[in-house]
């Protein structure tokens, strides 16, 4: 969830491309001197058995705020899926962007953890400096960039395609455009949405921008306001934007940020949105259409697995629709447009079979200009060249962090009031 993807520094670590596992725990206390041991892949071991593995998780929140639910539930799949028992797992909950991080990592190396999770994007610098003093702890770090330009083999980033979920939903609201088009509700030059951000980072850029191109690609007439809160769960501050949008004549809300104070200012001013992480239906019964979400469970399955069998951990990890990392909440039938669940199988089946790209090139510009020819003319876009070609932005193939940061034609963005 939590990451600011810095295309200037990703750029400078790609050139480091590296893989990396190792294995149980005990603290290295050679300083320094652990680093360079690990800053070549380690090889694959013989595996640990599945009764003496212990796993940690670094939660940013809890049970009551929608992103760390999510990674609860994904933890959850593991434990089912690989046939541990409850008590294999040690969660720590509302640990904060700070040195509490790092106490927390440690702690849970010193209590025999394998493997060590953490959630948000603050938490990677402290999981970095517990990972080079403890070596054979493997540490893998929910949407962060660093683990290849780290020199640590026991370190790993991953995310998901999110991105896609971003655009089926989007895809979602911009139906619901059409339909109140229709019906006279509003005309063609209204079709404006509002979306609620957290922070103006990549990750969340990216989100918005495909949830808008899912939008236009059947509405073409849609725009959008972006209006952030610089927090990542604050039910207050995300009512209010939410209710500035509205009386901004946004006929339609989405957001990237943690809480139900969006969708329930929707509900008040029976305005449609559309949610993140959770089906938003217990708060907005009669506007929320549906919500992009991530399943967290085939990773935390995964880099579990790895460790019972003794296999490299990948270091940059993402995945989406393809493997079932992504997807939407039921559809609201009440709310959303006639025949949207036949048009949102056909296009999952696109994401799916590769054949449609969410960012697309030819789907939007930047400047009035295309990037292509931007990389190519001006300097300030070169930046973006390792992302781009073929067609389409490689959102999450060069590393798993989101890296789409451009702002787009059509999409205006604003600071919060």
């Amino acid at each position: 969830m939590k990451k600011v993807v810095t295309l200037l520094l990703v750029f400078a670590m790609i050139v480091g491309m590296m893989t990396g596992c190792g294995k149980t725990d005990n603290k290295n206390t050679a300083g320094s001197d652990a680093a360079a041991d690990t800053a070549t892949p380690a090889k694959s071991t013989a595996g640990i058995d599945k009764s003496k593995i212990k796993v940690g998780i670094i939660y940013i929140g809890d049970e009551n705020e929608g992103y760390t639910a999510a990674h609860m539930d994904g933890i959850k799949e593991m434990i089912k899926n690989l046939g541990l028992s409850k008590d294999q797992v040690i969660e720590k909950t509302n640990i904060g962007e700070d040195e509490a991080c790092y106490d927390a990592a440690v702690d849970l190396a010193d209590q025999g953890c394998n493997i060590i999770f953490g959630n948000s994007f603050g938490h990677e610098t402290y999981l970095m400096q517990a990972a080079q003093d403890y070596p054979k702890v493997q540490f893998c770090h929910a949407t962060g960039y660093q683990a290849k330009s780290s020199g640590l083999a026991n370190m790993h980033n991953y995310f998901t395609g999110v991105y896609e979920s971003r655009y089926v939903s989007g895809v979602v609201a911009g139906l619901k455009l059409n339909d109140m088009i229709k019906n006279g509700t509003i005309t063609a030059d209204q079709a404006k949405m509002g979306y609620v951000g957290a922070y103006n980072y990549a990750e969340v850029v990216s989100g918005y921008t495909a949830f808008y191109l899912g939008a236009k690609s059947v509405c073409p007439s849609v725009t959008m306001e972006v209006q952030y809160t610089n927090k990542w769960a604050d039910m207050a501050a995300e009512n209010e934007v939410a209710k500035q949008l509205i009386a901004a004549k946004c006929v339609l809300i989405s957001q990237h940020a943690d809480t139900t104070g969006a969708p329930t200012a929707c509900e008040e001013a029976n305005v449609p949105c559309v949610g993140y992480n959770v089906d938003m239906t217990s708060v907005a019964p009669n506007t929320a259409l549906t919500s992009a979400t991530i399943n967290w469970g085939p990773y935390y399955t995964y880099a579990v697995k790895s460790i019972l069998d003794g296999t490299a951990i990948d270091t940059d990890w993402s995945q989406g629709f393809s493997d079932g990392a992504v997807g939407i909440s039921p559809l609201n039938d009440k709310v959303v447009a006639p025949g949207t669940a036949d048009e949102v199988a056909k296009v999952e089946a696109t994401l799916k079979d590769g054949s449609l790209k969410v960012f697309d090139t030819s789907k939007f510009t930047v400047q009035g200009s295309k990037i292509e020819d931007l990389i190519k003319d001006n300097a300030d876009f070169s930046k973006y060249s390792a992302y781009v070609s073929d067609g389409y932005f490689h959102e999450s193939e060069v590393i798993s962090a989101p890296a789409f940061d451009l702002r787009i034609d059509g999409i205006t963005e604003l600071t919060k009031n």
